[in-house]
C-alpha cells in the first residue's frame, strides 16, 4: 500500500504500525485518539506545525 499524505492517521497504523513511533517522536500523540481515525497526515501536521514533507520522508523511509 502506498503511504500518502492523504491517509488518515488510522490508516496509516493500519497498513505500518512501524510508524507509531515516528509519529510520536514528532509530536503526533494523537495516534490513539478518535481525531487520528478522520484526520489525515497532511491535516495533523497543520495542526501540529510540521512540515508534511519532512514527515512523509520519515515515514516512507522505514
Amino acid at each position: 500500500m502506498e503511504i500518502t499524505q492523504d491517509m488518515t492517521i488510522g490508516e496509516l497504523l493500519r497498513a505500518n504500525p512501524a510508524a507509531a513511533p515516528i509519529l510520536m517522536e514528532e509530536g503526533m500523540h494523537c495516534v490513539g485518539c478518535p481525531a487520528s481515525q478522520a484526520e489525515t497526515l497532511a491535516e495533523a501536521a497543520v495542526v501540529h506545525g510540521m512540515d508534511i514533507d519532512s514527515l512523509m520522508s520519515k515515514i516512507q523511509a522505514i
